[in-house]
């Protein structure tokens, strides 16, 4: 397992055994078959979290079946009143990603957890009638994006040759992703900050 992908695992198990209330916003974590527009079957670890808790998916659309429907810009909950709140691969698609931080500071209670993934090197990925692809993310957009909570814990996801890999058709062969990982690694390329995005762990 990655150093990213541990950090998923360990602070979304963290969000679902420690929080009750937990909304996904996007779907992202595309471990429901009956609502969100994809079903991930490598989070088979997932579900049994998931029964612990009440975890519902906002959307701003009803196509895919959310439990609430809502735009990140304008959320339907008061202030200060959400545990946990989930945004992965949502932020390039809205049009003003400032004002939709804004508005996860302000629904989640003091103390209240939130898991964000923003990519950075990655491909254009629209999707006709439901979304428009906008805006990538640096390192220091972090700061300024989610310069109101109190604890940030960032990740970086690849390096820049297994970013470039993954962005080709190589990334689908196995043997090349671990190859441009292992000379990301001995060659410092991991450290150079062209990554493919950000996973991003918070507390209010």
């Amino acid at each position: 397992m990655t150093k990213w992908e541990l950090f998923f695992k360990e602070k979304i198990t963290r969000i679902f055994s420690e929080k009750k209330e937990i909304i996904d916003i996007g779907g992202g974590l595309r471990v429901s078959k009956k609502s969100g527009n994809r079903h991930d079957i490598s989070r088979i670890w997932l579900p049994h979290l998931l029964e612990k808790v009440s975890y519902k998916i906002m959307d701003p659309v009803t196509d895919y079946n959310p439990d609430i429907v809502g735009d990140i810009h304008r959320m339907p909950f008061p202030d200060n009143s959400v545990d946990a709140l989930i945004c992965m691969a949502v932020l390039e698609h809205v049009e003003n990603p400032l004002k939709a931080c804004e508005e996860m500071y302000r629904v989640l209670k003091k103390g209240g957890y939130a898991f964000i993934y923003i990519p950075f090197i990655y491909y254009y990925h629209a999707e006709k009638g439901y979304y428009r692809d906008y805006w990538r993310f640096t390192g220091d957009s972090i700061e300024l994006l989610f310069k109101n909570f109190e604890i940030k814990e960032v990740q970086e996801v690849r390096g820049a040759l297994e970013t470039w890999i993954h962005l080709s058709p190589l990334g689908k062969v196995a043997f090349f992703k671990y190859a441009a990982r292992f000379l990301d690694k001995v060659s410092g390329k991991h450290k150079s900050k062209q990554v493919s995005g950000y996973n991003i762990f918070l507390i209010k």
